[in-house]
């Protein structure tokens, strides 16, 4: 029994639109999967928002220098830093810092990198720290006020003197 061309090509066009159906929807569902976990992860765009609904501003930046395991930072009028109630992320090469102006002559410094899944902290609100991937929280002491973290960020000592604060790492 001969077959003709187009019985044997028939199946074989089947089966490749089929295929090419499969790989199609598998791409559609994986960027959809990625766009998802991003978004949940804070790919977002947007300020760090925690589940209370917290709006966080970002952290000003300062950047400063280590040595002989202390940071030294000098606190003037012009710096973010010169108001009670303010904070600031503090980069140096031994690492990220969270500063807060908790006192007069009285600053806090904390790791930067939260205790949940060691994301970078970037947001400040109502003297709460708000890490942008999961929404965690912390008081300017480093105390968990809303997980999922569980655990307290670093806290490091700190000294103000002369208008210089020192940060020993």
């Amino acid at each position: 029994m001969a077959h003709t061309d187009t019985e044997v090509l028939q199946p074989l066009q089947s089966i490749q639109s089929r295929r090419a159906f499969c790989v199609r929807t598998c791409q559609a569902l994986s960027l959809l999967t990625v766009g998802a976990v991003l978004e949940a992860c804070g790919g977002g765009s947007g300020s760090p928002t925690a589940p209370s609904g917290l709006a966080a501003q970002a952290l000003p930046v300062i950047n400063a220098t280590a040595a002989s395991n202390n940071v030294s930072l000098t606190i003037d009028s012009s710096s973010p830093l010169s108001a009670v109630g303010s904070a600031a992320l503090v980069q140096t090469s031994a690492g990220s810092f969270l500063v807060a102006h908790v006192a007069q002559d009285s600053f806090t410094a904390l790791t930067a990198i939260c205790t949940h899944l060691t994301c970078f902290i970037t947001g400040y609100a109502n003297q709460t720290f708000v890490c942008p991937c999961h929404g965690s929280e912390f008081s300017t002491n480093g105390a968990v006020v809303r997980g999922p973290a569980v655990a307290p960020l670093r806290q490091y000592a700190t000294q103000f003197a002369n208008g210089v604060l020192t940060v020993t790492i």
